[in-house]
């Protein structure tokens, strides 16, 4: 093969190009889900994703005989290494025609912005942080994915590991179906549980959500603080997640609980709207808005995104009490099918309990690792 470039993007031209190459390499693929082009450029562009005020990005662009052939980003964020004392750099929003020129080119231009910036090891991919999607698909490859979960070719673990990249963690996806009776020995408990004295359980307070994203972050710094994948988010992260995700939320499959007056664990699951997405072509705009509108109240999954309880309250039931009182709103909300995601590969206390609710392990991700 021949006439490969790579280079920075730098302009909004290239930008441009940038979010938008996916929509040609997918083109023919029945199960990607078209990201809204406008959310994606929001993302990746300091002084609108307040992500980029703790961290610093390079994009890239590979072309081959002047057409778009490949794209990556290299990240560094401080708060994650000053957070665990490390000097990791990241690579994520990777895609790339099958072809392993291509993708040596695009990770040789990561090493050797994040060599420059002191990075020792690459983490990847996050888009762009574990905060985000994160991880490799690594299989099955059929079936649209859920909200926020990331979608690749079969090939692209190949070109990775080609590139000198090894696993160094495994997230998992959990299939929970809903239309399954609750056993009735746990039914008791959980309702025995749901009335100790000094325990409230309520949904998320769309009406008062500064409060409540209080407790949630709190929860969240608590419960996640020892987990391979923390980095801690800022307040203004929190605001800006809650920013996007409160027009979508339905509070029935988002709980917390609280015990004696402490905020105690949180469930945050949302409704697939990849399956609103995957009519709109990337844009809301002339006609996105009208199928949107028509096709949200037609959504038939959920995602369980994320879910904690403080460490001082592990081993009481709540983790259990969260998930019923999720998996009884999506009941109630008409959802069939839903995903817990994504689930450390170690993280057994976790996975245990998704067990007893009758998930089954049906896809996974891959982190990759490389030395710099």
């Amino acid at each position: 093969m021949s006439g490969l470039t790579v280079r920075p993007v730098t302009t909004a031209a290239e930008l441009d190009r940038f979010v938008r190459l996916p929509f040609a390499l997918y083109r023919n693929d029945p199960y990607w889900v078209p990201p809204l082009l406008s959310d994606v450029k929001r993302t990746l562009t300091p002084g609108q994703n307040p992500f980029w005020s703790h961290a610093e990005r390079r994009l890239f662009l590979a072309e081959r005989n002047g057409q778009p052939a490949g794209r990556i980003c290299a990240t560094v964020d401080r708060n994650y290494n000053q957070y665990h004392q490390t000097a990791i750099g990241f690579f994520g929003f990777f895609e790339c025609e099958n072809s392993l020129e291509t993708a040596r080119a695009l990770f040789q231009a990561v090493r050797e912005y994040l060599r420059q910036a002191g990075m020792k090891l690459i983490y990847g991919p996050a888009n762009p942080s574990l905060n985000d999607e994160a991880g490799l698909l690594v299989q099955p490859f059929e079936g649209m994915p859920y909200i926020k979960m990331s979608y690749n070719p079969a090939y692209y673990s190949a070109l990775i590991e080609a590139c000198g990249f090894t696993k160094v963690k495994d997230l998992y996806a959990y299939a929970v179906p809903l239309d399954q009776p609750i056993p009735e020995k746990l039914q008791r408990v959980l309702n025995a549980l749901k009335n100790k004295p000094g325990l409230t359980v309520r949904p998320v307070n769309l009406q008062d959500l500064k409060t409540d994203l209080k407790y949630i972050k709190e929860i969240y710094n608590d419960s996640w603080s020892r987990n391979w994948d923390f980095a801690p988010m800022t307040d203004e992260e929190i605001d800006d997640l809650a920013r996007q995700l409160k027009p979508i939320i339905q509070p029935a499959i988002c709980p917390l609980v609280f015990y004696q007056g402490e905020p105690a664990g949180m469930c945050i699951a949302l409704p697939d709207y990849n399956q609103v997405l995957k009519r709109l072509n990337g844009r809301l705009f002339p006609l996105g808005w009208l199928k949107f509108l028509l096709y949200k109240n037609r959504i038939t999954r959920a995602r369980l995104w994320a879910l904690g309880v403080k460490r001082k309250f592990h081993n009481l039931g709540f983790d259990s009490l969260l998930y019923y009182e999720s998996f009884m709103g999506a009941k109630r909300l008409g959802y069939t099918e839903g995903e817990v995601s994504w689930i450390l590969e170690d993280n057994y206390s976790i996975i245990r309990p998704i067990l007893m609710w009758g998930g089954r392990l049906y896809r996974t991700y891959r982190v990759y690792q490389s030395q710099l």
